[in-house]
């Protein structure tokens, strides 16, 4: 059975860092493009930044870009999320999302993905 599990979130001050990381367990994770999603409170939940099965190809979305990088090992089953400069409006809970695809394609689509974590808290203060 698949599983996710998100860690590294916290509370931090603006214009600090934090890095998320998630771990994948039950699935041949190099077969799988991952993505990084949040829900701020009282928002819908969405794309973050995402990356092919390969690590080739990235995407991170305009309010994210130059500012967080998403990255995978594939040989230790981790996806992570490295956040610089954080803004009080990245507060939210932050969720990684798995789906099986081989190849350098990424997906930016909510409904694309099969598997989830339980997510992360992020909380940045101004």
């Amino acid at each position: 059975q698949a599983q996710l599990v998100e860690s590294g979130g916290g509370l931090v001050q603006a214009g600090n860092s934090l890095r998320l990381s998630c771990t994948a367990s039950g699935l041949t994770f190099s077969t799988y493009a991952m993505a990084w999603f949040r829900q701020a409170p009282g928002k819908a939940r969405d794309i973050v930044a995402a990356i092919s099965s390969s690590g080739y190809n990235a995407y991170l979305t305009a309010s994210t870009k130059g500012r967080f990088s998403i990255s995978r090992d594939n040989a230790k089953n981790t996806l992570s999320l490295q956040m610089n400069s954080l803004k009080p409006e990245d507060t939210a809970v932050y969720y990684c999302a798995a789906r099986y695809s081989i190849g350098a394609t990424f997906y930016t689509a909510q409904s694309e993905y099969v598997h989830w974590g339980q997510g992360t808290q992020v909380t940045v203060s101004s």
